[in-house]
């Protein structure tokens, strides 16, 4: 499983122009499932970047975690996480895994971070989302597990 995560401030999620997902401040999370991966690998991912200390605290060090500034996750399905340009210019999503499981774990990964008391919203799975996002800082980590 495959994370991209940015510190963002507002940040809106559109499908055929309709407004699905906004969040004021928080995370936009760009989540990528790999063949294999286990809804251990979801509760993990999810563990992991909500303790993720990426704001800044009163000294303005990188010290605080989107639940201790009362942020929230935008949680978007990326299968092109997964995308394979070693060979020629055109991708390969062979290692992505297949669409029906990786909703399912895409869904795993949103629960825990309900579980954590962070507010989530989605992206629509498979859908062609459109996504306004201003970036904070910029902040951008990734993250692999």
């Amino acid at each position: 499983m495959k994370a991209v995560i940015q510190r963002v401030k507002r940040t809106s999620l559109s499908v055929d122009g309709k407004l699905i997902s906004e969040i004021l401040f928080g995370l936009a999370v760009y989540l990528g499932v790999k063949t294999g991966d286990s809804d251990g690998c979801a509760a993990a991912m999810a563990g992991k970047i909500s303790k993720l200390r990426i704001f800044e605290d009163g000294n303005g060090k990188m010290n605080l975690s989107v639940s201790d500034v009362g942020g929230e996750v935008l949680l978007i399905s990326q299968f092109t996480l997964y995308g394979d340009c070693s060979h020629g210019n055109r991708p390969s999503f062979t290692e992505a895994e297949a669409p029906e499981r990786a909703n399912s774990l895409y869904e795993h990964c949103a629960e825990t971070f309900k579980g954590y008391g962070i507010p989530v919203k989605k992206g629509v799975f498979g859908a062609d989302m459109q996504i306004k996002q201003s970036n904070d800082g910029p902040v951008t980590i990734i993250i692999e597990i």
